[in-house]
Parts: structure tokens; sequence; C-alpha cells
């Protein structure tokens, strides 16, 4: 069995799917890898070269993999940073392809926007979050700012972040999880799947993080699979995440994830979602 991963990547470092295929195929999936963007390295290190794929290309690849006969092995998908409103319809029509032979498949839309209060998406890609991609997910893990770009409601706070999650369910969505939510010293994430709603609160690090919402949002559909419930779930993906970001070297953009991947499977130290609802 294996999952749809349709996201940016670099040669060097780890964002998007560059963060995303390895530690899926470390919990034991295979992973059809599309990319969006393809860059040298994240762009925080102050350079970069590469481009954004046409989301013709991406259209292609997608048909090329559904033609391969691969979508009724298909467990799950996931997306992340599209470079274009365009590939975003591509990804959305792949889905629907997919649960026509795999009704039970699970998508999870990670809707990259921005963070810290600063955008890097066009217009058109917000709007298609607004207007199809969210409608089309199971699960939604945008962070504070991102939740805040959807809604309209902010998410700085715990209870800002809750409405939040609330108003991306009524979109369409089963479960909407909101991460990077800072609080002093602590960073929380919250989940709310319309029957309960929960917390986990992680020690604030200064490191800078890039790719650490990819992470986590590949490995909670990775849990999700493999048929946790959404607290296990939650605090796997979390602690996980935090693990491997504490082994991060302050000054660098990159995360550690070869050093840290033996905690993708067994986090040093868990991080236990307490329900807040």
């Amino acid at each position: 069995m294996g999952i749809l991963s349709v996201q940016s990547a670099v040669a060097a470092g780890h964002v998007g799917n560059s963060a995303a295929v390895f530690p899926l195929q470390r919990l034991g999936f295979d992973v059809w890898r599309v990319d969006t963007v393809v860059f040298s390295n994240h762009p925080a290190h102050g350079r970069h070269r590469g481009r954004i794929v046409p989301s013709g290309d991406v259209e292609a690849l997608l048909e090329g993999l559904g033609e391969l006969g691969l979508w009724p092995r298909c467990e799950g998908a996931i997306s992340g940073y599209l470079g274009a409103a365009e590939t975003g319809l591509a990804v959305t029509d792949a889905v629907r392809r997919i649960r026509a032979v795999r009704p039970d498949a699970l998508y999870l839309c990670d809707p990259v926007i921005g963070d810290h209060g600063r955008r890097y998406v066009e217009d058109g890609i917000v709007g298609f979050y607004q207007q199809r991609g969210i409608a089309a997910a199971d699960v939604v893990t945008p962070n504070a700012y991102e939740a805040e770009c959807l809604t309209g409601i902010g998410a700085s706070s715990v209870d800002g972040a809750l409405a939040a999650a609330r108003a991306l369910r009524s979109m369409g969505p089963r479960t909407a999880v909101v991460t990077g939510i800072v609080d002093g010293d602590a960073v929380h994430t919250i989940a709310d799947d319309g029957a309960r709603a929960w917390r986990v609160a992680t020690p604030r690090l200064p490191v800078a993080g890039y790719g650490a919402g990819d992470l986590f949002a590949a490995l909670l559909l990775g849990r999700l699979l493999r048929r946790a419930v959404l607290a296990d779930a939650l605090s796997q993906a979390v602690s996980a995440t935090h693990a491997v970001l504490a082994l991060a070297t302050d000054g660098t953009p990159d995360l550690p994830l070869i050093a840290g991947q033996d905690a993708l499977l067994a986090p040093p130290r868990l991080f236990t979602a307490e329900p807040i609802r």
C-alpha cells in the first residue's frame, strides 16, 4: 500500500517532500512523490536556484501514476506547498480519482500559505484552499497564521485556534489541526474532530524549524493510517517532530532529519494529548 505526496522539494535540506517522504518510508509506507517546486535549498539560506514545476507537468505525473494502476493501492494522500492554484486543482482531481477506486483513502491537506504573519503564496492559492482544497480534505493542518488567513478568525491563542478549527471543519474536513500556537515558553498544537478536541504542549525551542510543519503533517497522516486514534496520532507526531527539532543547531534553517530518524518511530519523550473539550 502507498501514499501519494504532492509537495515542494529541495536538493539540500528537508522541507516539503524532502521532509515528508523519508519519515513515511520509515513508518513502512511506499510513497509516490510528485514535486511541485524544485529548489537547490530553502530560501532562508539567502539564495537559491530552481523553479516552480508547471501545473501541467504535475497533472501529467499524477495521470501517469493513475495509468500505472496505483490508485487502488493508495491508502492516503498528502499535499503541501503547491506553487500555483492550478496545481491544487490537479491534486483534488487525483484525490477524486483515488476515492473512486479506494473510498477509504485518507487525504491530508496541509494548506501552505505562510507563517509568522508573512504570506509567501499568491492570492489564487488561498482562494483555491477556501473554495476547493479544504472541502476535499479529510484532515487539514494549517499553522496559526494559515488558519487565520483561511477563516478570518485569530488563531494565536488556544481558544482562537479552536474556533478557527471549527470553522475549517464546517468547510468539509472531518478533522482540523492547528499548529504553532505560541504561548510564552510553550508551543501548542490543537486538533478537533467534532467529537473531541485535544491539545499537545511542547517547550518552545530557539531554532528556525523550516520543514517542521511538513514533517509533522506527514507523521500525523502516517499514524492515522496505522489506525491510531486522533489523540495518540497527535501525540506521536508532535513528539517526534519536537525530538528532531531539539537536535537542530541554532543558526541553520535545515531540519536535522537524518540525525533524528530514530525519533520518528520512537520519540524519546512523549508529550501527551490532553482533552480540551
